[in-house]
């Protein structure tokens, strides 16, 4: 059942993305860890955690799987979407980059004439729309260069999403990706460690968004993303703003 399983797939994926903006701007927002050891933290967990999983499977080594054009998208992604954190609620900064991701994969598919059908684009309007209906009560205008730095990181996980959908071994490609990440995650918090602050929490909160809902939650989602067209791969990430918003109350 090709169908069913990619659905389960997407659905743990998305569970998995909504649960990275609460660890995230739960650690962020209560100082219990800075932006770049957040960061560092989850990508070298990630990697490490992804790359225990290859090696249990006997797989060749998952360094050559990944690709250095993916790693610096993850790497984008995962910086500005900390820093941006710093100043954002978690509602808020879902919509803004899911809206971003929704704008880049979209146009990235009818670029390359994945047209969507007219049923289509009036599910992504009405989506859209009711997104920004339920975040309206309490929206305000957020900070510019969090705004900014919030939809920097969807066009770069647009762009890492669009990488992905070749990928023949999920595991080892984002694995490899993830190990090529770290070192430049590594570089950004040694260039900003004179602000590092790290508390338990904030450990545990980086350690658990990098092995559980990062590493293997984009294992899922690289899994299901060969079975998706870039519309639609767009379209399913706009239910990521409601649980975070959900997940937030």
């Amino acid at each position: 059942m090709p169908g069913f399983h990619t659905a389960v797939l997407t659905v743990l994926a998305m569970l998995a993305f909504a649960a990275n903006s609460l660890l995230c701007r739960l650690a962020l927002q209560s100082n219990a860890i800075d932006a770049a050891s957040f960061t560092a933290v989850r990508l070298v967990s990630g990697a490490l955690v992804l790359a225990l999983v290859v090696r249990l499977r006997a797989l060749p080594a998952a360094a050559g799987r990944g690709r250095w054009g993916s790693a610096a998208w993850l790497f984008v992604y995962a910086a500005a979407f900390s820093l941006a954190y710093l100043q954002l609620p978690a509602g808020v900064g879902a919509l803004l980059l899911f809206g971003a991701v929704q704008a880049t994969m979209v146009g990235v598919g009818l670029w390359r004439g994945e047209w969507l059908a007219l049923h289509q684009w009036a599910g992504l309007v009405l989506a859209l729309g009711g997104l920004v209906v339920l975040l309206r009560p309490g929206l305000s205008a957020p900070p510019w260069g969090a705004a900014g730095l919030m939809l920097l990181a969807g066009v770069a996980w647009g762009a890492y999403s669009l990488r992905g959908k070749g990928a023949k071994d999920p595991v080892g490609v984002t694995a490899g990706n993830f190990l090529r990440a770290a070192p430049l995650a590594l570089l950004m918090w040694g260039l900003m460690v004179g602000q590092a602050s790290v508390s338990a929490a904030g450990l545990a909160s980086a350690l658990c968004s990098g092995a559980l809902t990062s590493g293997l939650g984009y294992v899922a989602w690289y899994a299901a993303l060969p079975q998706l067209k870039a519309g639609t791969a767009a379209s399913v990430q706009l239910s990521m703003p409601l649980l975070a918003a959900i997940g937030a109350v």
